[in-house]
């Protein structure tokens, strides 16, 4: 019992690592844009890079993963991208930090997938979205405290700085990992028939694919976060560089609890209405408050209450992410590493898209607000589908 809580904690502190290393970059944007001489489209490619390499592997990844096993490949990854995590203190200009950046998301790819194998082992099936809930929520601890970490030291020492000190805490974590994560792990695949279902199988089921377009859906609201809030609130709405830290941590506060109330409160309405809405209300009406929050911020004059709708819009958001993956966590069973490698895929084409897309938005139109509005709309298109899945107990 005491081994599987150590192993969330563990896997928890790595989901905290990984959006403080993602995060770092778009908090230092404006310097960096600064130094390196680049524009809010150039921008969004070094964003694209990240994001490219990172949906490009995560099948694989998740596939490597099924294969050998979730403590070797978490141990080969996190080195990895904690590697070029520092190396992106050393970039010179456009072409090395897209090169690095790419090269950092191709060892980030793996981080949720073999994540999720290690869940599906350690946990039952109705304590998975919990389990996912825990995650998730460390994610947006991430994401909340990166702007207190990287704001201070690039302030003080500069913004390359900043990537050392954050390479050098995944590699600690990798030691820890390495020494510590036990290997006999309860395998817990019996719990469900679909463990032997074929790609062929998933690949003709529409819930599948209703859930890699939600989840695309969702992803790309997720990445308007992750990529660009920091450039939004400087540039469109006028924050300063000291205002930054709380401005950009409170979304990612909210979300955290966001994601911790999503698992729990699914997991309770399955066994109190079944797996079916079970499951999928919990998106569907996150997604559909997303959206209109996010609207309404629009709209808003006064930053610190816009601040707090876009804060709510990511809340609400997040609620998704923990009932996702605990879904194509069921599904997978002993391919738990591909399927959900599968949706984080779909997730990184959506991140992709907002990555890329806002940049050029911003440097076509100079608006900052229509890509929010964008977003918001998919939101809403997320919800349909999400209340389109039909999703039976196995």
């Amino acid at each position: 019992m005491r081994k599987k809580y150590f192993i969330l904690f563990l896997l928890s502190l790595l989901s905290v690592i990984t959006f403080l290393d993602r995060n770092a970059i778009s908090i230092a944007g404006v310097r960096i844009t600064q130094e390196l001489g680049l524009s809010e489209s150039q921008f969004g490619w070094i964003l694209t890079a990240f994001t490219l390499s990172y949906g490009l592997l995560e099948i694989p990844m998740g596939l490597w993963g099924d294969k050998f096993g979730e403590k070797k490949v978490i141990i080969r990854i996190v080195f990895w991208w904690s590697l070029f995590t520092a190396l992106t203190g050393l970039v010179t200009g456009f072409a090395s930090l897209f090169v690095v950046r790419f090269l950092f998301g191709a060892g980030e790819a793996g981080a949720y997938p073999n994540s999720a194998i290690s869940i599906r082992k350690w946990f039952p099936t109705a304590e998975r979205g919990r389990a996912q809930s825990f995650i998730w929520m460390a994610s947006r601890i991430g994401g909340a405290i990166a702007p207190f970490i990287v704001v201070p030291l690039q302030i003080q020492f500069g913004w390359r700085v900043t990537f050392y000190f954050l390479g050098a805490i995944g590699l600690v974590w990798v030691i820890v990992w390495w020494l510590f994560y036990p290997s006999d792990a309860p395998a817990q695949e019996t719990q469900t028939n679909i463990t032997h279902t074929s790609w062929r199988e998933h690949l003709t089921n529409r819930n599948f694919w209703f859930l890699l377009i939600m989840y695309y859906c969702y992803a790309c609201g997720v990445f308007f976060f992750i990529s660009w809030l920091p450039k939004y609130l400087q540039n469109g709405r006028g924050i300063t560089e000291n205002e930054l830290a709380y401005s950009a941590s409170l979304p990612f506060l909210l979300a955290a609890f966001g994601c911790w109330l999503g698992g729990f409160v699914s997991d309770w309405l399955v066994t109190k209405i079944g797996i079916n809405w079970g499951r999928k209300i919990v998106p569907v009406v996150g997604l559909t408050l997303s959206g209109l929050v996010m609207l309404i911020s629009i709209f808003t004059k006064d930053n610190s209450v816009a601040i707090v709708f876009l804060a709510l819009g990511l809340a609400f958001m997040d609620v998704t992410a923990p009932v996702a993956w605990a879904v194509a966590t069921d599904i997978g069973g002993k391919a738990s590493g591909a399927i959900t490698g599968a949706m984080n895929t779909s997730g990184l084409l959506g991140g992709t898209a907002a990555s890329l897309g806002i940049g050029y938005l911003v440097a076509g139109t100079g608006s900052y607000d229509l890509p929010v509005i964008l977003i918001a709309v998919q939101l809403l298109v997320g919800a349909g589908f999400a209340l389109a899945l039909r999703i039976e107990k196995k």
